[in-house]
């Protein structure tokens, strides 16, 4: 599978999930600061369809590191029963979405499709093809602290056959491994080995 393949299979997983939640848990905090579970969701299509010109303007709007907020606001006042028909209406990325071959996109769903499960605790096991490719864009990605909080160690994941780095090792689930990196502190605590208190104390900071 190509990257907006990829991206698609996990757009339908997470539309899926959040078809069985409840409006009390479409309203649960994410991991993401000041983003509640619906907040995400808007993100993580508020890239499809917007072209140079309107990122630029968001920007502006946005002053820059807002950027982000300016997208979830634009959808604000949809209901969650909308929110979730435009998700399955964006199911396949479409415009800056496709950015890197759809890439991107699949970077920013996985990640944020486990910011909303893990603080609601609903798990899942996400596919080793998918994650392996997510966990490279992960310590490339500019937008993500993963090439900094990765500098100088090695992570070794217990449950997929991937490996980057060199130094000190940290081991753990692939997904914890992926979350950690991405700067998500609960996930560090999941993880062990002579690397783990570097990848700690770098996020601490």
């Amino acid at each position: 599978m190509n990257g907006v393949e990829m991206t698609t299979a996990e757009r339908t997983v997470l539309a899926d999930f959040l078809a069985t939640l409840t409006l009390e848990q479409w309203e649960a905090p994410s991991l993401c600061e000041r983003w509640r579970v619906r907040d995400v969701v808007a993100h993580v299509m508020s890239f499809d369809g917007v072209n140079l010109l309107g990122m630029l303007r968001r920007a502006i709007r946005g002053r820059i590191v807002h950027i982000n907020q300016v997208g979830v606001d634009e959808l604000a006042s949809l209901s969650t029963e909308q929110l979730l028909d435009r998700l399955r209406a964006h199911l396949r990325p479409q415009g800056l979405a496709t950015t890197f071959g759809g890439r991107l996109a699949l970077l920013d769903v996985t990640i944020h499709h486990q910011d909303i499960r893990r603080p609601l605790g609903m798990p899942r096991q996400i596919p080793a093809e998918r994650l392996r490719c997510v966990l490279d864009d992960s310590l490339r990605s500019p937008e993500l602290p993963g090439w900094h909080l990765s500098r100088g160690v090695r992570l070794t994941p217990t449950d997929l056959d991937w490996s980057r780095g060199s130094g000190p090792e940290i081991t753990g689930p692939a997904e914890a491994v992926l979350m950690a990196v991405a700067g998500r502190q609960s996930a560090v605590e999941e993880l062990t080995g002579p690397g783990q208190p570097i990848l700690a104390s770098r996020l601490a900071r």
